[in-house]
């Protein structure tokens, strides 16, 4: 038979374990805060360019989570752009800016760091 006292030790247990997750949970959002400030001041620092590229190609990320009957889902877009030199750059864009870009097409891009700012024909 169970005594009083063992269900004092299962809350002692959680007041102990209770903090730890505490600490963790907002550990990670502070170093997420903290790794978005760093790229958006990254950014900042780098010089606007524009240079001829082509769009190489287009893709969708589609994440769909299911908590409690409740769905989340997100949608990330996503363009890949070939410079002169070669070089391929990936940048994630905005759903309309997505949907009126084209593969293949050639234009001026202009761009600051890893911050997509357009595309021109």
């Amino acid at each position: 038979m169970l005594s009083f006292n063992s269900g004092l030790d299962a809350f002692k247990i959680l007041a102990f374990i209770f903090p730890i997750i505490f600490v963790f949970v907002f550990a990670g959002i502070f170093f997420a805060l903290l790794k978005g400030l760093k790229q958006w001041n990254f950014n900042n620092k780098q010089p606007k360019l524009t240079v001829p590229a082509k769009i190489a190609t287009k893709r969708i990320e589609y994440i769909q989570r299911n908590k409690n009957q409740l769905g989340q889902s997100y949608t990330h877009y996503y363009v890949t752009l070939e410079i002169e030199s070669g070089d391929r750059i990936e940048f994630q864009v905005d759903g309309f800016i997505y949907g009126q870009l084209v593969e293949k097409d050639s234009g001026k891009l202009t761009f600051q760091g890893t911050r997509f700012i357009k595309f021109e024909r």
